[in-house]
């Protein structure tokens, strides 16, 4: 038996990245996968790739109306969710604009980032908490962030919009425990995995090597994290194995968080 047979799951922001990642693994062990994102044409061409356990379907996570239809065509195909994955991000940069800081930011670029990475996961769980009531069970996977532990002085609405799906994370999973459902709500905190949104700051050049050190050169186990990694502990989270966990954080961040970036001295 495989460790997610049968299971109906959903995982947004999947044509590519982490997301893709997620979607992969939970098709590897035996889910079906609604594969949802913004851009179209790169998320059918992902979930033909994926195969046959998937299908692409359009949703925008900063529209209501986008949740209601999914989750109401997902409950009259299945009768239930069984995992819903949180992914879909963005950090601001994607367009071009670059002044994020806490001084000269403006309230446009600061609600558009919390608009995707807030409002919509507040969507997503409000909808799945609905869609898993069906079946009395499910797990909502939250991906947060690294930055939602720490200041970011260049990405004040990222970091801001990160901490608060942590601390949405644990709301979620106390009130669905008050409900008396087996629903499920935990977070994953990445730090730098190698996606492709890093690709620009790494170029392709004889300097991609040394640019990828100078990014990770805080990072104690001196390396990016891959997406397959962050799969890993989304498949654990998504499990029956992980039954007993609700509202908990998984830091996937190279041992940033642990204390001091150098490496301890025996003396």
């Amino acid at each position: 038996m495989k460790r997610l047979e049968g299971k109906i799951t959903l995982v947004t922001g999947a044509a590519r990245g982490i997301g893709a990642a997620i979607s992969q693994a939970f098709i590897d062990e035996g889910a079906f996968v609604y594969l949802t994102d913004i851009n179209d044409e790169l998320g059918i061409e992902t979930a033909k790739r994926l195969g046959a356990s998937t299908e692409y379907i359009h949703l925008d996570v900063r529209e209501e109306s986008d949740w209601i239809a999914v989750t109401k065509m997902i409950g009259e195909k299945h009768g239930r969710l069984d995992v819903l994955v949180n992914n879909a991000g963005i950090t601001g940069f994607e367009a071009g604009d670059l002044t994020h800081d806490p001084e000269n930011a403006s309230l446009e670029a600061w609600r558009d980032v919390h608009r995707t990475n807030l409002d919509g996961v507040f969507l997503g769980c409000k909808y799945a908490i609905k869609s898993m009531r069906n079946g009395m069970s499910g797990s909502i996977i939250n991906i947060s962030s690294r930055s939602d532990l720490v200041g970011i002085p260049g990405a004040a609405a990222y970091a801001s919009s990160k901490a608060a799906v942590r601390n949405h994370t644990k709301t979620v999973a106390l009130y669905c425990a008050d409900q008396g459902l087996n629903v499920r709500c935990n977070s994953i905190h990445p730090a730098a995995i190698l996606t492709p949104m890093w690709e620009p700051m790494l170029g392709t050049g004889p300097d991609r090597e040394v640019n990828m050190a100078q990014i990770v050169s805080d990072t104690p186990l001196r390396r990016f994290g891959l997406p397959e990694e962050v799969s890993a502990v989304a498949v654990l989270l998504a499990s029956d194995e992980a039954a007993y966990m609700t509202g908990s954080e998984l830091n996937i961040d190279g041992g940033i968080l642990a204390g001091s970036a150098a490496s301890p001295k025996v003396e």
